[in-house]
């Protein structure tokens, strides 16, 4: 597996240390902080903050994809995030990733100046996705989700998780292969959160090797997802929400774990208080 990922102005080169992948939601309900950047202003100045704090990709999406969210228009889907890659994309220098499962919604966005495609679906959504990732040479990141956000939080059960999980991306890698896109430009991220038990979700990250036996870039994104909530609410006796501190601080754990098992990129909210947690648990690795 190559360590470095280059192209049109930009390179992630992975030896130099894990990247930080800071969520910006351009939406009115997503599980935590949903509506809180919405609006041109508000998502830009976030935007700056995230990259400024330390964030090597940024990423924006337009659709909700929490547990039982519904499908948004992909014309509304554009009208949220256009704007706020267009005004981005002139005021940083590091990619962003369009997080979106319609192809003419990454098109649109890679005109704006996305460098990134960021599909749940792994381009079962809309297979056109793939045609746009070999036209465009821009990376495409490759998730693995059992059902749809409206359905895969239904009673998520496998026969063999991880065996379950490395077959789909095998299948979902050879589908780009075969439209075209560069082995080069492929990410994989096996999908805490999307179909997954507390229990599933730990043991993905335990034997995160085996995604790693892939031999791709591996993106992780625990941040705040409700097994974190779970399991610090059964211990303590009291809720835990999405946007508590506790919960914040649960995602730090998590994060650093999969860094420390191999992820080359953790996907967070808050890049301020992972930044000096990742440095930390990249120079343990390199002692």
């Amino acid at each position: 597996m190559t360590n470095k990922m280059e192209w049109n102005r930009f390179t992630l080169d992975f030896d130099k240390g894990p990247c930080i992948m800071g969520i910006l939601n351009a939406t009115p309900d997503s599980f935590s902080d949903g509506g809180k950047y919405l609006g041109l202003d508000n998502a830009v100045a976030h935007g700056l903050e995230l990259v400024k704090a330390g964030a090597g990709i940024l990423d924006i999406g337009g659709e909700s994809s929490r547990p039982f969210a519904e499908p948004v228009p992909a014309d509304q889907e554009m009208e949220r995030v256009i704007p706020v890659i267009e005004r981005l994309s002139k005021q940083i220098d590091v990619p962003i990733s369009i997080d979106t499962v319609k192809a003419e919604v990454a098109r649109e966005a890679i005109k704006a100046g996305a460098g990134i495609i960021n599909d749940i679906s792994a381009m079962e959504t809309d297979p056109a996705m793939a045609e746009v990732a070999r036209e465009t040479g821009v990376p495409i990141i490759l998730m693995h989700m059992k059902g749809t956000p409206e359905t895969m939080q239904v009673k998520p059960s496998y026969d063999d998780l991880i065996k379950e999980i490395v077959d789909h991306l095998t299948a979902r890698i050879e589908v780009a292969l075969s439209a075209g896109i560069q082995r080069d430009k492929i990410i994989l991220d096996p999908g805490i959160g999307f179909g997954k038990t507390v229990t599933h979700n730990l043991m993905l990250i335990k034997h995160l090797e085996k995604i790693k036996a892939l031999g791709f870039p591996v993106l992780m994104g625990p941040s705040r997802k409700s097994f974190i909530q779970k399991i610090l609410s059964d211990a303590t006796g009291k809720p835990v929400k999405a946007d508590d501190l506790e919960a914040e601080q649960g995602t730090m754990a998590a994060a650093a774990a999969c860094l420390l098992n191999g992820a080359e990129i953790v996907r967070v909210h808050d890049v301020a208080a992972f930044a000096p947690v990742a440095r930390i648990t990249a120079a343990i690795m390199n002692a």
